[in-house]
């Protein structure tokens, strides 16, 4: 098939950039071309530009839609499928931090067993606002961002995409099972005066989820794993890995099982958690009633 109709140019040519110059070339708006096959258009977006890896049925779906025949597009599957097999880079400066949000949210809304470990910071869905702004404006300080989200709006929009996403605790079809750091609980970053009411929220939480687990890994313990970074597992299809300028995302079965079996080894080492919760809540009152006395 000749180049002008849409094929590939060269092996390593990204997925998106053959779909974009077929749509182009059909004389095709990203939204009707969205309609033509039942997506948004900003996912059609996001698929030209490669945001993310991009699901093969989708590539076949769009593809087909262009007009590429059977050869065509299941090239281009077998490329978006390939594309899986490695980690991908996940830049907030990409996307905006309340969109990265919102596509979490989306991850947690279709996966039915959501596994996460973080060692130093509470997880996304269940800080509370104060919690998150404070952890988000860290991040724009030592992350590229847009320059949308280095204004105030652009934080507080951050911040409600974020805590919108503890709106998955409540349905009883998924199971959630978080391992924390002991780090997560320390008086470091952030005063004692918040980190007690995310202590609270954190208490209430898990009082009040039943398909929640929440259990820690004291700084004592014997551990076989190091606690190296924080990630995300979302059913056995997605993992999510945090740095400090990026997250990398994967769907290659190998990547998810590995750190699957990173999460099974982390949870092996850790207890519950309320225990925890009880000694830095006293340790926290302490420190507001004699801020110049050490905490414990």
């Amino acid at each position: 098939m000749a180049a002008s109709s849409g094929a590939p140019r060269r092996e390593d040519e990204p997925v998106g950039l053959v779909l974009s110059r077929m749509r182009r070339a059909k004389r095709l708006t990203g939204a009707r071309l969205a309609a033509m096959v039942g997506m948004s258009q900003p996912k059609i977006s996001r698929i030209e530009r490669g945001k993310g890896l991009a699901d093969p049925e989708d590539v076949g779906a769009i593809a087909r839609a262009l007009g590429a025949d059977d050869s065509l597009a299941r090239d281009l599957m077998d490329r978006a499928e390939r594309s899986h097999d490695r980690m991908t880079d996940w830049r907030p400066a990409s996307i905006g931090l309340a969109a990265l949000q919102k596509t979490l949210h989306d991850w947690e809304s279709s996966a039915t067993s959501i596994r996460a470990f973080e060692p130093a910071l509470i997880p996304g869905p269940l800080q509370t606002s104060g919690y998150a702004k404070l952890v988000l404006q860290t991040m724009r300080r030592i992350a590229p961002m847009m320059a949308s989200d280095l204004t105030e709006s652009g934080l507080l929009a951050a911040v409600s995409a974020r805590v919108t996403r503890q709106e998955v605790l409540g349905d009883s079809s998924k199971t959630f099972q978080f391992v924390l750091g002991e780090a997560t609980l320390k008086h470091r970053l952030f005063p004692p005066v918040e980190m007690l009411a995310q202590i609270a929220h954190l208490r209430a939480v898990i009082t009040q989820t039943e398909n929640l687990r929440v259990t820690v890994i004291p700084d004592d313990a014997l551990i076989e794993v190091p606690l190296l970074h924080g990630f995300f597992l979302y059913d056995d299809d997605l993992v999510i890995v945090d740095l400090y300028n990026t997250g990398l995302l994967s769907r290659s079965h190998k990547d998810v099982e590995s750190y699957r079996r990173i999460f099974d080894a982390l949870e092996k080492q850790s207890t519950d958690v309320v225990p925890l919760l009880d000694e830095y809540e006293a340790n926290y009152i302490r420190l507001l009633r004699d801020p110049q006395r050490p905490p414990r």
